[in-house]
């Protein structure tokens, strides 16, 4: 090649190298320490603060600029790191996200030239301790009357009391309206505390025409639908885990994309293996049918390798609108040696907005397996974390539910049960009832229906007009009820039972029911 060749190559070269620069977004992380979200003089830039796209992810140097190149299609985020705060946009949400790529039915996600930005973080408050995260399932309005429901139910019973860091729903923020979207976002920031946003299988663009596509409408009220937040007492990754199959039956599986298991590797690496990781989602990692798969098993093993390194997991998903929790092991795929939990939360939407309406004229909703419809709280402190389940405006020592016969013949066979359904119970809770103030018996724990919601199908059932908006749906085996077959060889009259039931997260907990026994008439 000769030289003038050369030279014509190099400034190719050089031309080339320019215009892959030119795309490439290049900018800052610093601390806003005049809180005007601007980059001023004399602030100072962050080192060694992560930024994703949701699939790769760089550090910024030690004046605090990153580069990443910028891509079509894809939300560009910073990664909060520990000890900071991030400011807050117009609609509340924090502001730690910018958009690309839309002309989807629900509008999707506003073009742009680029989403390549400055990102402001703010010294931290003084953190409340422990850390206390609300944890939202399936809200899933499908009209403005939804939306009201959920305000009244959920939300304004907790304004003012939040005593939360952090929010996160799990996913159904609507069902399949996707113009209700800004509706719940702003119930939301009525809290006044960050929230994070899984996607579901309700809250897709159903016009995509492939899985890539699927969240541009989400992405454009919410941001990134595959990203981590990180606090002194936790690390979190949010994760869409729904895959959208336009034309199949059904037309979404669970599972991952190739490009989000770039972003767990890379940030997985990274992350202290001693630190609780809590992994949000909307469909469950366990099977839930035996039919067919409900989340790809290959997806499943794969993301479980890459967890097997960390020495406490907790995996928090939703979309069954029933509650569940399931230690993994072996015959779920989980081989590390730490512990893996997956809560899969109750619906804050319970059983969709149905049922007999109360005075304040909002519906039962209690879930199938007997759930009433409300939130969760995670609570994290030094090494270890507790859930608790909240039902929605109720004490929240209403941790269980009795159901027992009113009346039983004396010396009747004893094949008359009483039931307690335990709504947060895990395998080791222990469930124990007494009566008269005698010995504590052990409970049986059953795997079927809860009375109380087959008593309610069967009122649906002779009802002659609807009894709510909607029925309840029918009841389904409950993971968490305990049985006990009543005495009745006690004297004829009324007889009070104690149930008790125990675990570290629970405590101890007690709840009273009555049954009478008369002699059979002549």
């Amino acid at each position: 090649m000769n030289r003038s060749a050369r030279i014509a190559l190099a400034v190719l070269l050089s031309s080339l190298a320019l215009a892959a620069s030119a795309r490439d977004c290049r900018s800052h992380v610093f601390l806003d320490a005049d809180g005007d979200g601007v980059f001023d003089a004399g602030e100072r830039g962050l080192r060694n603060i992560a930024v994703s796209d949701g699939q790769h992810i760089v550090r910024t140097d030690g004046a605090g600029r990153y580069r990443l190149k910028a891509r079509p299609g894809r939300t560009l985020f910073v990664i909060k790191p520990p000890g900071f705060d991030l400011p807050r946009r117009a609609d509340g949400l924090p502001d730690r996200f910018a958009n690309q790529a839309g002309d989807l039915k629900y509008g999707g996600v506003r073009r742009s030239d680029s989403a390549c930005r400055d990102f402001a973080l703010l010294p931290e408050a003084a953190a409340t301790s422990p850390l206390s995260v609300l944890v939202f399932g399936d809200p899933q309005p499908k009209s403005a009357q939804d939306v009201d429901y959920y305000r009244r139910d959920i939300v304004e019973p907790l304004i003012g009391n939040a005593n939360a860091r952090l929010g996160i729903s799990l996913g159904d923020i609507v069902h399949d309206d996707l113009m209700l979207l800004p509706a719940v976002k702003a119930v939301d920031k009525s809290l006044g505390v960050p929230w994070l946003y899984a996607p579901g299988n309700h809250d897709l663009d159903f016009d995509a025409p492939d899985d890539a596509r699927s969240l541009e409408s989400f992405r454009a009220q919410f941001g990134p639908d595959t990203f981590a937040w990180e606090e002194r007492e936790a690390n979190f990754i949010v994760l869409d885990d729904v895959i959208y199959r336009p034309g199949a039956t059904p037309d979404y599986i669970g599972g991952l994309r190739e490009s989000q298991f770039h972003f767990l590797a890379r940030y997985l690496a990274g992350a202290d293996k001693n630190k609780l990781l809590v992994i949000a989602a909307h469909i469950p990692l366990f099977q839930t049918r035996s039919d067919r798969d409900t989340f790809r098993r290959a997806d499943r093993q794969r993301l479980f390798r890459l967890l097997e390194p960390f020495r406490d997991v907790l995996l928090l998903t939703a979309h069954s609108h029933t509650q569940t929790h399931l230690r993994h092991g072996p015959d779920s795929d989980w081989y590390g040696a730490g512990r893996l939990h997956e809560y899969n939360a109750g619906a804050a939407c319970g059983a969709f907005w149905s049922g007999v309406k109360d005075a304040a004229g909002i519906p039962d909703s209690t879930m199938s397996d007997g759930t009433p419809n409300g939130y969760a709280r995670l609570t994290v402190a030094a090494r270890d974390y507790r859930l608790q389940w909240f039902n929605a405006r109720q004490a929240p020592q209403a941790a269980m539910a009795l159901h027992a016969p009113k009346v039983l013949r004396r010396g009747a066979y004893p094949g008359f049960g009483l039931y307690a359904n335990v709504f947060m119970a895990r395998p080791d809770t222990v469930v124990e009832a007494r009566v008269d103030g005698g010995a504590w018996r052990p409970m049986t724990r059953v795997l079927q229906p809860d009375p109380r919601v087959l008593a309610e199908n069967l009122a649906d059932d002779d009802a002659n007009a609807l009894r709510g908006d909607d029925r309840l749906p029918e009841a389904t085996p409950s993971s968490h009820l305990w049985r006990l077959p009543l005495p009745t060889d006690l004297p004829v009259g009324e007889h009070q039972i104690d149930v008790r039931a125990r675990d570290p997260w629970l405590g101890e907990v007690l709840e009273t029911a009555v049954y009478r026994l008369q002699d059979a008439g002549p």
